[in-house]
């Protein structure tokens, strides 16, 4: 079958390599992929990587590069292993990624999975992944979806996740004014979520105004920030009340002044969510953090009983993920999408690939 492997940075290649068995092993499922997402990730993989491809086996799934890439994806249930009860051939699936032992480690046996020191996940350290016409996954990396969600949705509850768990980590509620620093896919994904978790003041924050005007047309009323132009903490004080600032701040890019600017624009007692990976040590103005009296919480990944939850919100229209995706392409495209993604001027936001094509 083809498959998107990692080889080495500025190296991708389509391969035609061996399909999945048709008979899955003892509590795995195999799917036929049906929609991957090109993920911040993958990107990162790309140019500069191996970051999280193994290059010697991985302690816990053996997995090692070359690497089918595809952590965002869903597909139909074509087999089930012994044992497998929850879904069945022909069932359409999201699907969660994250793998890891299920007990034996101190987060693990806490159900904090995605915590585990020996956490792997499909597409980037596990044998298979979705950027190809099929895999193989545990039982508990599978979960089926309603009539009301289409295929396309299906591969977009892994970032609307992430999203869902930063506004959980920030305690974002009914009536809230929330910053998000950067307006990415995440960083859109996030404003998503912090509307349907109750916020009613969102500020956006991008020096790219393409993807400020995205946002701003993706969600009438929210206050987009350009801040190569504008301070966004004396922009967001201006806007809140009693000029305070705002209740959380979330920083989606990581970046060193998107979250300078997200401890300057929240107010006293605020707090500020940690979702970018800062490729290095990052300064901060640690007196202002202690005289604001804020707390600074990391957000990683997400716990992995929130799928069902977030199946929900995009299912109901609550969290209409669909509407981040600019591009679907095929896969004999997928190396030019991803070249257009890094493309610091290009208009491309989410690409979508379809493995029907």
């Amino acid at each position: 079958m083809r498959a998107l492997r990692f080889h080495a940075a500025k190296d991708l290649r389509l391969d035609a390599i061996d399909a999945p068995p048709d008979r899955p092993p003892p509590g795995q499922v195999r799917i036929r992929n049906r929609f991957a997402g090109i993920c911040g990730t993958d990107l990162h993989e790309y140019a500069y990587g191996p970051i999280f491809v193994p290059t010697e086996p991985h302690p816990f799934t053996g997995a090692h590069g070359p690497q089918v890439l595809g952590h965002e994806y869903g597909g139909v249930v074509e087999a089930v292993g012994a044992g497998v009860t929850h879904v069945k051939p022909g069932d359409r699936v999201s699907v969660q990624p994250l793998i890891m032992p299920r007990s034996g480690n101190y987060y693990s046996d806490r159900g904090l999975f995605h915590l585990s020191s020996d956490l792997a996940l499909a597409g980037l350290s596990w044998a298979w992944g979705g950027m190809a016409e099929a895999s193989i996954l545990n039982d508990y990396n599978v979960h089926p979806i309603p009539d009301a969600m289409s295929d396309e949705e299906a591969a977009l509850v892994e970032p609307a996740a992430v999203a869902v768990y930063t506004c959980d980590r920030g305690g974002v509620q009914s009536g809230d004014s929330v910053l998000v620093a950067g307006a990415g896919p995440i960083g859109l994904l996030t404003l998503l979520a912090a509307r349907a978790a109750g916020a009613t003041q969102l500020f956006v924050s991008d020096p790219n105004p393409s993807r400020v005007a995205f946002a701003v047309d993706l969600l009438p009323g929210v206050t987009g920030i350009d801040p190569r132009r504008d301070n966004v903490g004396e922009v967001v004080r201006a806007a809140t009340e009693g000029r305070v600032g705002c209740d959380v701040a979330i920083e989606c890019v990581g970046n060193e002044h998107a979250l300078q600017a997200c401890a300057d624009a929240v107010r006293k007692q605020g707090v500020v969510v940690q979702t970018g990976l800062h490729p290095k040590p990052n300064p901060l103005d640690w007196f202002q953090v202690t005289v604001k009296d804020i707390e600074i919480r990391g957000a990683w990944a997400y716990p992995t009983q929130l799928w069902p939850r977030v199946i929900r919100l995009i299912a109901s229209g609550q969290l209409p993920a669909r509407k981040i995706v600019t591009r679907t392409i095929g896969l004999d495209e997928a190396i030019g999408g991803f070249d257009a993604l890094l493309d610091p001027a290009g208009s491309q936001l989410k690409i979508l690939i379809d493995l029907a094509r």
